[in-house]
């Protein structure tokens, strides 16, 4: 039986939510803990409960008290009010107290979990490189949210620290409050329908009486509440959607704009980047304009149903008590009765802003949590990068390599350098000579073919990243610091022409920003020099240096790889450096492109 399109999302949902919750509680090393606690905070919900069901009894003969001049029986429920309320408070705090934990060792098993996903296996390139395929624009669902799975999804790092803490903060809030809800009306119902006694009224000469009357009125009072706030809410989920994602661009252009402040500085590019700037920050007002309106009209209709049914109950009561039938404490805990029962229906009225929240965020984590599958799983044959064996030499057998776009650079390449053989890789821009290198290290998604790599290897990329923190560590990355002593380091900074950073191994600096590009390659020349490696892959590892500069590091490089048995393969255009090479693989543009549009040429240097 096929379920309407409303109910078969809302399964969906479900589903998403167990699908991204049932880990932890099930699988995880924290699992006995994780349930522990969540068992805590249910007891915690079902005591509070009772001791409300405590105070609506208390309402009633404390409000007796007032209407017969009681004295002795209105001090003594004073007195019980106080044992109540410190009771409740206790509960409520330690029930807010272990909610929090929960949420919080969550976020921090759920982030480490998916964190280190993120990180296997190079699972956060190949997410970028399909970024850059140029996939399709997602369709989208009837609430105007992407379809899961459609897309590489973006920005990474907001899945990862703000809608993690979002998800399970709002799916154990969320969760807890609908438990609270049900137990309340499960608790109350029964004491509301026993108040209320029947109404009885005739209809065409025939008496009708119905039993339970203020349950079926509370029933009624918030199933029209509850339809008329999701026709009115229904649109937030989208724009919660769209919200996360906008901000995340402005937010993500930002630090662009920082990472690269010399170069837009040199372009003169502050108006550029301000216009840009406007344009992202322009689309974040104008969807959250939207949002506030939406917002507005939800919180206008919630606000309207909340005051109406503070007065609801008396006036559906007043008949009974102005006819002498209850008194004024039955009244008061009728009133507190359908308070509850109208709070606990009215459960999806109240939160609904916060389930199209939620419904968002769970949204975006499920379609980072299904990109994560798919890349590290890599089952689609033309998205596996060919692992790099441990072999003594440098080789690739029938290597074929693609750009993300599908078009096609080389086919069936054959190439080997063995020890001593320095090759120099040269070609056209753009011809793939760094998508070489990148597929000999085995990281290359779409390629085909079998490569070999010596164990050890180091490869010197044009843009070489160095860790914020202490310089000692941005020169042993990606190896602790420690396992080199500081000699080991300060040599290692004079060999590469730093000597003035050869003091400086405990400062700690955002060095990226702090270095020029000329100290930032000799600072990645320098990481070979201190692990002295015997192959080394450069690519155009020297360009922002002058050539007597080039010359001398490439002097080094090569007599430490012949030194260690190995070889040297470098990416350059200079003749300076075409002298430290005897090999050269030249990419040669194909005549007929159809099947590739590059061939390499393997000769001697000096031919």
């Amino acid at each position: 039986m096929r379920l309407p399109d409303s109910l078969a999302r809302f399964h969906s949902f479900l589903r998403q939510v167990a699908r991204l919750s049932a880990p932890y509680f099930s699988a995880s090393d924290e699992r006995w803990r994780a349930r522990g606690l969540l068992a805590a905070i249910v007891a915690l919900n079902l005591g509070a409960v009772y001791m409300l069901v405590q105070i609506n009894e208390w309402n009633r003969v404390f409000y007796d008290a007032l209407q017969n001049k009681d004295a002795a029986v209105f001090w003594r429920q004073l007195g019980r009010f106080t044992l109540l309320a410190m009771v409740f408070i206790v509960i409520a705090v330690y029930r807010f107290y272990l909610t929090q934990l929960l949420q919080l060792r969550w976020r921090a098993w759920m982030t480490r979990e998916l964190m280190g996903r993120w990180l296997h296996g190079q699972a956060f390139y190949r997410m970028e490189l399909a970024r850059y395929a140029g996939a399709a624009e997602p369709t989208t669902s009837a609430t105007g949210l992407p379809h899961p799975g459609q897309r590489e999804p973006d920005n990474p790092d907001q899945r990862l620290q703000e809608d993690v803490n979002l998800f399970t903060a709002q799916t154990v809030g969320l969760s807890m409050g609908f438990l609270n809800a049900v137990v309340t009306l499960a608790s109350f119902v029964g004491i509301l329908w026993g108040l209320s006694g029947a109404f009885s009224f005739t209809l065409g000469g025939q008496a009708i009486t119905i039993p339970g009357f203020m349950v079926w009125m509370a029933v009624l009072y918030c199933t029209a509440g509850s339809v008329l706030t999701h026709y009115i809410g229904r649109p937030l989920i989208g724009l919660n959607f769209e919200q996360q994602k906008r901000e995340a661009d402005f937010r993500h252009h930002l630090v662009r704009v920082r990472e690269y402040s010399e170069a837009i500085a040199l372009d003169r590019g502050e108006q550029v980047e301000q216009r840009n700037l406007d344009t992202r920050f322009g689309a974040v007002l104008a969807n959250y304009l939207r949002l506030i309106g939406k917002q507005k009209q939800l919180v206008g209709f919630t606000n309207l149903f909340g005051q109406a049914a503070v007065v609801f109950p008396f006036i559906v009561a007043a008949p009974r008590f102005f006819s002498g039938a209850i008194q004024l404490g039955e009244l008061m805990q009728i009133a507190s009765a359908f308070d509850r029962v109208q709070g606990a229906l009215s459960w999806f009225v109240d939160n609904y802003d916060s389930l199209a929240s939620w419904r968002a965020t769970t949204e975006r984590l499920t379609s980072f949590e299904a990109a994560l599958v798919k890349q590290n799983q890599a089952t689609a044959p033309d998205q596996q990068a060919p692992a790099a064996i441990n072999s003594g030499i440098i080789e690739a057998h029938d290597l074929t390599l693609q750009l993300p776009t599908g078009a096609t650079l080389l086919q069936g390449a054959e190439l080997r350098v063995a020890p001593g053989q320095h090759t120099l890789v040269q070609g056209p821009s753009g011809s793939g000579k760094s998508t070489l290198f990148r597929a000999l290290a085995g990281i290359w998604p779409f390629a085909q073919g079998q490569v070999g790599l010596p164990a050890g290897t180091m490869f010197i990329p044009q843009r070489p990243y160095f860790p914020d923190g202490a310089l000692r560590d941005a020169l042993a990355y990606p190896e602790p610091a420690s396992r080199y002593d500081d000699a080991q380091l300060q040599a290692a900074l004079r060999d590469a022409l730093l000597p003035a950073l050869a003091a400086r191994l405990d400062e700690r600096d955002n060095w990226t920003q702090k270095l020029s590009g000329g100290e930032q390659q000799r600072l990645a020349i320098a990481r070979v020099l201190l692990r002295q490696p015997a192959w080394v892959l450069a690519d155009e590892a020297t360009s922002a240096l002058d050539v007597p500069a080039e010359q001398q590091l490439y002097a080094r490089l090569r007599a430490l790889t012949e030194q260690a048995g190995g070889a040297l393969v470098s990416i350059a255009h200079r003749p300076s450096v075409a002298a430290f090479h005897g090999r050269r693989w030249q990419f040669v543009p194909q005549a007929d492109a159809a099947q590739a549009r590059y061939r390499i040429e393997v000769a001697a240097q000096d031919a």
